[in-house]
């Protein structure tokens, strides 16, 4: 049943240069740059058979087969198809703006078809494929023939042959764990462990990249992810929800795939370009920034109103025009309650954000069960309002079933009505929402720096960790990773007491970590005595935006390595972090992204001589910068570098 893709590939003659045959070239997807290539194995058989897609990627292949189909309680469209038709190609154009992100203006281009297939019953699947400059999405449109109708079981299926270095993350509710690299389809001392988080990232061949995710998930949907149980090399999409209400008729979330080389894959907006636009008119209300956070220095601290009062000076004092009242807010004594709390912060000049648990999930930090039905988060929501809060953090959800996702489309669409700010803890991963409603302004979902106060393995690990991020997690959207550390320490040193908790890497790695992860509310997790006391390094990270206009991946080599350069305006920041054994490492990279009309001043925090033994050991030095001028960057181990250039 191959022979199909046989003939395609001959008549590629747009990607490899062959002479064309008629038909056949019609009938793949071309992406406007003619680097990528979708052809269907399947459309001249005329028979019922399976149905799969090959990408090509400047002319050769590189993802060899994606399968493709889904199943109903009623019919299958899977292994049962037959080609019907093709529509002709359409170009797509995405252009609009973000309030959060790795850009504020977003333009991509694509081309799109529309394939229909018969299933032996006589009922069509729609198959949707876009081939964009940077990847390939594509989902499924099914009408159902019965009242009763879901579908149960999704066919889609990636095959990463055996040799392939792949980045993936064991499947989690809470999206927290590690991406280590594998060879193969299982762990290394894990052969059972065969359930995959998105996003997974894949190395096709020599430098070409495939980042795996989904995107716009809409009210109805559940969520997915993969499994690789039956065949270690064949990653299939597995729906989270085995009852998937189809209505009259049911459209898939996009199955998304980000291809190019590895700066592609870290400049990608993929996601939020196939996601729905903003529904909300007016966003003059929604203000990304900087928060101080009580938490990760203090586990309980919100119990202390006294306490508490230093978190609101200090944002006060750095003009960071947020701090976050974390959990237990309920249970404040010391001198004052929550609206004394809120009073203080508001004569501070502080907007006060407020932690609720979304009481879904079996964790029980208070106050509970303030949000889930619809008429108490009105209530609440309107008594938030009244009490001056700007936004607030939800924590603990139950996983990415479909009650799940309609329960965050229901916060999210109740605070757009109430200007209140979102940012989603302990939550699924972003999947185009920062674009449908911009007040998304972070979501955790990911193995973060509050995990250095709970444990070592993060201690242990994190310089490879948070060297495969920019890569995986932070692709997708914002990351509310929490950085933000004073004290920090080379690896095999696990400090768990507070208020002095201490994380990994120099000090010039902590103040990369801003410019390098993004998120649309930065907390600044560490104790106040430690933000004044480094005066340089606070003003630095006070500069650092949280949003940015472009973003530009300098170096990058996943699990070891990553310099980017975000510019904001006129200003450019530069971070830059290494993972890399006991030696020090050398970068040159070449300033082509200045105005070449203009001269700059470069601030810059860099490894100091002893950093490789003392953490904290840097220097902070001021030079003439000019555009096309190359700048050779050292870093220690698990070392960095952080600048702006004005």
């Amino acid at each position: 049943m191959k022979t199909g893709v046989l003939k395609w590939v001959w008549c590629l003659g747009l990607a490899v240069g062959l002479p064309s045959c008629s038909g056949v070239e019609e009938q793949e997807v071309v992406s406007p740059d003619s680097h990528l290539v979708v052809g269907m194995t399947e459309l001249d058989k005329g028979e019922y058979g399976d149905v799969s897609f090959e990408v090509y990627y400047n002319g050769e292949r590189a993802l060899p087969l994606v399968n493709l189909g889904v199943e109903t309680n009623r019919q299958k469209y899977a292994g049962n198809l037959k080609f019907k038709s093709v529509s002709e190609a359409k170009p797509i154009s995405d252009d609009y703006r973000m309030l959060t992100g790795k850009r504020s203006h977003c333009v991509n281009h694509g081309t799109e078809r529309v394939y229909s297939f018969e299933n032996e019953d006589g009922n069509i699947l729609d198959v949707t494929i876009r081939a964009y400059d940077d990847g390939v999405a594509f989902k499924y449109g099914v009408k159902s023939v019965a009242p009763e109708e879901f579908v149960v079981d999704e066919h889609t299926a990636y095959d990463v042959p055996q040799g392939v270095k792949r980045w993936m993350q064991q499947y989690t509710l809470g999206y927290e764990g590690f991406y280590p690299l594998s060879t193969n389809g299982r762990l290394e001392g894990q052969p059972d462990a065969n359930l995959w988080g998105y996003p997974g990232l894949v190395e096709l061949r020599d430098s070409v990249f495939m980042l795996m995710t989904e995107a716009n998930i809409r009210r109805g949907h559940g969520g997915s992810f993969l499994c690789n149980a039956d065949s270690a090399d064949l990653y299939r999409v597995r729906l989270f929800d085995k009852q998937q209400p189809m209505g009259e008729t049911w459209e898939s979330p996009w199955r998304v795939l980000i291809i190019g080389t590895l700066s592609d894959v870290v400049e990608s907006t993929l996601v939020t370009d196939v996601s729905d636009p903003s529904t909300v008119e007016d966003t003059s209300w929604i203000k990304p920034g900087s928060a101080s956070w009580i938490y990760w220095a203090y586990n309980h601290g919100t119990r202390d109103y006294q306490l508490l009062k230093e978190y609101f000076d200090l944002a006060a004092e750095m003009k960071w025009p947020y701090s976050l009242i974390d959990w237990e807010w309920d249970q404040m004594g010391n001198g004052g309650n929550l609206e004394d709390a809120v009073k203080y912060a508001h004569e501070r000049g502080v907007k006060p954000l407020l932690w609720y648990n979304s009481s879904t999930n079996w964790l029980g930090p208070t106050p509970l069960y303030r949000l889930n039905k619809p008429e108490d988060r009105a209530k609440e929501y309107e008594w938030l309002n009244k009490l001056g809060i700007s936004g607030i953090k939800v924590d603990f959800f139950a996983g990415d079933s479909i009650s799940s996702m309609d329960y965050y489309i229901d916060l999210l669409e109740d605070a757009a009505k109430y200007k209140l700010m979102v940012n989603l803890h302990g939550a699924t991963i972003p999947r185009g929402w920062q674009r449908t409603y911009p007040h998304l302004m972070s979501v955790e979902a990911v193995y973060g720096a509050e995990w250095y106060n709970n444990n070592g393995v993060l201690t242990n690990q994190a310089a490879a960790h948070n060297a495969t991020l920019p890569f995986t997690r932070n692709v997708v959207g914002p990351m509310d990773y929490t950085p933000g550390a004073m004290i920090s320490m080379q690896p095999n040193v696990y400090r768990s007491e507070r208020p002095n908790a201490a994380s990994i890497g120099t000090r010039a790695y902590q103040l990369a970590l801003f410019v390098v992860f993004e998120s649309g509310l930065q907390m600044l997790a560490d104790n106040p005595t430690l933000y004044y006391r480094n005066e340089d390094c606070t003003r630095f990270i006070t500069q650092v935006p949280v949003t940015w206009d472009e973003t530009v991946a300098l170096e990058a080599k996943a699990g070891e390595y990553v310099i980017v350069a975000k510019r904001k305006g006129d200003k450019w920041f530069i971070g830059g972090m290494t993972n890399n054994g006991e030696k020090e490492r050398e970068f040159t990279i070449k300033l082509d992204f200045l105005n070449k009309d203009r001269s700059y001043q470069m601030t810059s925090f860099e490894d100091g001589i002893n950093a490789g033994r003392q953490a904290m050991d840097y220097r902070c030095k001021s030079s003439q910068v000019k555009a096309g001028e190359q700048l050779t960057i050292k870093m220690v181990r698990n070392g960095g570098f952080a600048a702006v250039i004005e």
